[in-house]
């Protein structure tokens, strides 16, 4: 059998017997399954179907029991977990196999793709040797045939050079790139069955919108059933044949995706569909109207930032990079100006210049009437007091030793700002300002959730006062709701001081609930800039057109694939 044979065929003796007619029974279903950690009860009573060929979404926020739900079915429980219940694939009882009769069945016949591809490959071995080992899962005595399988694959999930690929390390790899590679890894066995966990969730909008396409492709093409984990109602209800919402580890409400979409039932699901920026893009009008009012009659007022024909170039092995190419914008004081692009478009350059963190060779920058001074510590501590930054994820930006008070306190410290006890009421003032209570004032980071570190975060770039905050991806880190709060939190902040914001953000739809003018970044250069409805209801740039086309949308239609095809048995005597 020729190599691109092997490639495109169904999988059948190789592994389990031969095709047999269809059974009409689920590919997956779980009956009362429950998991628990000692006498924690984390997962309760979780039922549900997914049939052959078709698309699953778990859904909800961190917390509610998905990724759980997923290492139940993989039977990948951390040390102490303890699942009951029944998880039947293809007809058979798996939960209760021991782990030497459930071993050829991970990988081979159930594929995995985990969240995050940075912690899932390993840093010191090249992507070659590591898809050499699910490549033995294939059977295939040859290592030859088994790289030419394993490129082939690479091909068949996008990646551009598969021989690049298998002989880089994963550092020399994009996001996107080390995603595709985890996909091609997963099908490289031909698995019946894909757990997707958060597959795009730290990914480019155009980028996570290709590994979904992927994902569809792959489903149809190699006739798998999918079981996708998110916490984005509007991935799922484009992606999916049937969603099951999760609340701490309860199901909230289940069904086809038309049917929970379209008039959700439950409270929590209303709550979740309400809070996705895609489907509600209006949601903060009113806390926005202030700064649109600015735009309106703020012409001949000089702008709180001005940033004007700045270049930076970087040397890089030898050669010049140009990150940053003649780049001019303006933003009218008590608005919100985003920056928007793919990875590599020059965004984290942009505020690294506007920072003082970085020197610009050509151009200059002026905030608040004053022009930036160089990067020296004397002259840029002015600038940061009235310049703050909050960055994209707090659990690494929070000294994880300190307690909150002190977080919050540091920069008055630091600027001897008022008495020790005025810096105590201000600190009380400013976490009273984001929403959190006294009660947390001794809590270090570990002890908070995603969205109490990230107003830990914010308060602690109020304490200064400053004219202007820089938002740095603030709320790619969280779930959909922790992010509703959050964007509500800056928004009121905005109205209610007249702040100035800078958001840098690849997801577009949350763009279009924050900010009031926007600058799309290609390559480090403007390629289009307006204001909010200008630049969504009017794009005048391919490129731009391109990256409003990758925001998942269930208005677009739910894509539905054909009828699988006759698919490969698994039958109970293969598995006993």
């Amino acid at each position: 059998m020729a190599t691109q044979d092997r490639l495109t065929a169904p999988i059948q003796s190789v592994k389990f017997g031969a095709p047999k007619p269809q059974l009409l029974v689920p590919l997956l279903r779980t009956e009362g399954l429950s998991v628990s950690y000692g006498p924690n009860q984390v997962v309760t009573d979780v039922s549900f179907d997914l049939n052959p060929g078709k698309s699953l979404a778990l859904i909800g926020e961190s917390g509610s029991g998905k990724s759980t739900i997923a290492r139940a079915v993989l039977r990948l429980l951390p040390s102490g977990g303890r699942a009951t219940g029944r998880v039947e694939f293809d007809g058979q009882d798996v939960l209760g196999l021991s782990e030497r009769r459930f071993r050829p069945l991970r990988g081979r016949v159930i594929g995995f793709v985990p969240q995050d591809p940075g912690n899932s490959l390993n840093p010191v071995r090249t992507i070659g040797v590591q898809a050499m080992e699910a490549a033995a899962l294939l059977d295939e005595p040859s290592k030859a045939i088994r790289k030419e399988l394993i490129l082939e694959t690479f091909a068949q999930v996008g990646l551009d050079n598969p021989r690049r690929v298998y002989d880089s390390y994963p550092h020399q790899l994009s996001g996107g790139m080390l995603q595709r590679v985890l996909i091609g890894l997963a099908v490289l066995p031909r698995p019946m069955l894909l757990v997707a966990d958060e597959p795009t969730s730290a990914l480019d909008v155009t980028i996570q919108k290709r590994i979904l396409d992927l994902l569809s492709r792959l489903q149809r093409d190699l006739d798998i059933s999918l079981l996708l984990i998110t916490h984005d109602l509007a991935i799922a209800a484009e992606r999916a044949d049937s969603l099951v919402v999760l609340k701490n580890g309860l199901v909230q409400e289940a069904g086809r995706t038309a049917a929970v979409f379209s008039s959700p039932k439950s409270a929590y699901a209303k709550k979740l569909h309400a809070d996705v920026p895609a489907l509600n893009p209006d949601r903060y009008a009113r806390l926005r109207d202030p700064g649109f009012r600015l735009l309106d009659t703020g012409a001949g007022k000089p702008p709180k930032i001005e940033v004007s024909a700045v270049t930076k170039r970087f040397s890089v092995d030898g050669k010049v990079l140009t990150a940053v190419d003649n780049l001019s914008f303006s933003v009218p004081a008590g608005t919100t100006h985003a920056l928007v692009g793919e990875s590599g478009s020059g965004k984290t350059t942009t505020i690294r210049l506007l920072l003082g963190l970085e020197e610009p060779d050509s151009g200059k920058i002026v905030v608040a009437g004053q022009q930036l001074p160089e990067r020296s510590s004397a002259s840029l501590r002015g600038v940061w007091r009235h310049l703050q930054l909050v960055y994209q994820n707090p659990f690494t930006s929070l000294d994880p030793t300190w307690k909150v008070e002190q977080l919050v306190r540091e920069p008055l410290d630091r600027f001897k700002i008022g008495t020790p006890g005025e810096r105590v009421e201000i600190v009380r003032e400013a976490l009273a300002n984001v929403g959190l209570g006294e009660h947390l004032f001794s809590r270090k980071p570990g002890a908070l959730s995603g969205g109490q570190r990230q107003r830990v975060a914010i308060a602690r770039s109020l304490v200064l006062k400053p004219d202007v905050i820089v938002l740095d991806e603030p709320t790619s880190a969280l779930d959909v709701s922790v992010q509703a709060d959050i964007v509500e939190v800056l928004l009121s902040l905005q109205a209610r001081f007249g702040l100035t914001y800078v958001f840098v953000s690849h997801d577009l739809a949350l763009v279009r609930q924050l900010a009031h003018t926007v600058s799309v970044m290609q390559r480090g250069r403007i390629v289009e800039h307006g204001t909010v409805s200008s630049i969504f209801d009017n794009p005048q740039q391919p490129y731009t057109r391109s990256l409003l086309d990758s925001i998942p949308s269930a208005a677009s239609g739910i894509a539905r694939l054909p009828q699988p095809r006759a698919r490969r048995i698994l039958t109970k005597e293969k598995i006993a």
